[in-house]
């Protein structure tokens, strides 16, 4: 008999326990194995040379902090049986699983408007089949249907295991130390009224430091000017590949469904349809080695943009980035517009394989999603904004909007 109540030694957490059989069977799945093959953030390596860590690390740190924080909250007399303890776990541990290859650089750019929430959740209604109904509550609490709406907060909201997760990880790997975050003291602030999720009042501090350092760790490391550059520069690059098939000419990819990606359009219709269980386990088969395998390939091709863009993205030489509050002129894109055509000798519409706009935005504490609220002493719940006397709480819920673009150097 395997002895599946392991120990892993993790540096974020220390050991994380794996405190049932199914949440082992659960990781030992090639689907949840798949995830040690896709990077937290994707590009952001090209930055922060120690951002190499997996979203199988991230599952398993998210997994871990959800047991402490069942564990406080059975402490505080919150009611929760040893299925739904077991639930909650798999639920935040297969959160993730749907994500594809460079986890979000390439969330649209590979599929039609598939995010990667719908994925993961016909993956875990593939896992629930394969272990005979025994994710029932887990996708019932994943998809917000369970009666106590807590356990899906404590998944998906301001103040989930995720963010409480990933913050910390990706703090702890890129070496931003600024953005390390007290997930530890918050953890045990938390506590639930009317199946509802709540922070004590005694927490607010902890959570202005918490959604400070959420700003901060958007704009220092996933919206990092050099990470927007070389996300940008590899959508860039499967758009051209793309038009390649489009044209009707054929490109060696390194997986077959991949292949199919980029000269077939799949969306959710694809998924859901005749042949769902089809693209779905072909799915399962990509990672980010199947595009850097494809990038080597593209990077000898025949096709001159394919091939430029496939060495700047292997060899790191990005785009260059322009990031500022107001929009840029017309006088000035035309001017580098015209510096790109002519250093690559290229036509007008070979352009936007070379030349991005866009807008990035940063808002720590979302107006439109779920608020966090704030248990009073005097046992009012009030959204943390109004709880608050710190003016930083306020202005954390104003969205940042800057714009920016990429080019060819």
């Amino acid at each position: 008999m395997t002895n599946k109540r392991k120990i892993i030694n993790d540096p974020v957490h220390g050991f994380i326990t794996i405190s049932s059989d199914l949440l082992y069977d659960l990781i030992q799945h090639p689907y949840f194995q798949r995830l040690r093959r896709i990077k937290q953030l994707g590009l952001a390596e090209f930055v922060y040379p120690g951002a190499n860590h997996t979203r199988f690390h991230h599952a398993l740190g998210a997994m871990h902090l959800m047991g402490l924080t069942l564990s406080v909250l059975r402490l505080k007399g919150v009611e929760i049986s040893e299925a739904e303890f077991e639930a909650a776990q798999i639920a935040i541990l297969l959160h993730d699983i749907g994500h594809g290859p460079m986890s979000h650089a390439l969330e649209y750019a590979l599929l039609d408007n598939v995010h990667h929430e719908d994925l993961s959740i016909l993956l875990m209604e593939r896992l629930n089949e394969y272990f005979n109904g025994s994710l029932g509550l887990a996708i019932s609490i994943f998809k917000d249907l369970y009666a106590r709406r807590f356990f899906h907060q404590l998944v998906s909201s301001q103040l989930d295991m995720d963010r409480m997760d990933y913050l910390q990880r990706d703090s702890f790997f890129t070496g931003v130390h600024e953005g390390t975050v007290g997930a530890d003291r918050i953890i045990k602030m938390l506590a639930v009224k009317d199946d509802s999720l709540v922070v004590e009042e005694k927490a607010i501090y902890s959570l202005e430091n918490f959604l400070t350092t959420r700003r901060l760790m958007y704009w220092q490391v996933y919206l990092h000017k050099t990470n927007v550059s070389a996300e940008k520069m590899l959508v860039c690059t499967l758009r051209r590949a793309r038009d390649v098939f489009a044209k009707g000419k054929d490109l060696e990819v390194s997986s077959p469904f991949l292949k199919t990606l980029l000269s077939e359009s799949v969306g959710k219709e694809q998924f859901l349809g005749r042949q769902g269980q089809e693209y779905l386990h072909d799915f399962t088969l990509l990672d980010d080695y199947d595009i850097w395998a494809s990038l080597k390939t593209w990077a000898n091709s025949n096709d001159y943009i394919l091939q430029l863009l496939s060495n700047g993205l292997l060899n790191r030489e990005l785009f260059k980035v322009h990031i500022a509050t107001e929009k840029f002129s017309d006088e000035s894109k035309q001017e580098i517009s015209e510096n790109i055509l002519q250093t690559l000798h290229l036509k007008q519409k070979y352009l936007p394989y070379f030349y991005v706009e866009g807008t990035i935005r940063n808002e720590a504490y979302w107006k439109k999603g779920e608020s966090i609220n704030v248990l009073m002493k005097n046992g009012n719940v009030l959204d943390l904004a109004q709880a608050s006397d710190l003016p930083a709480i306020k202005a954390l819920r104003k969205e940042v909007k800057k714009h920016y673009r990429a080019f060819w150097r």
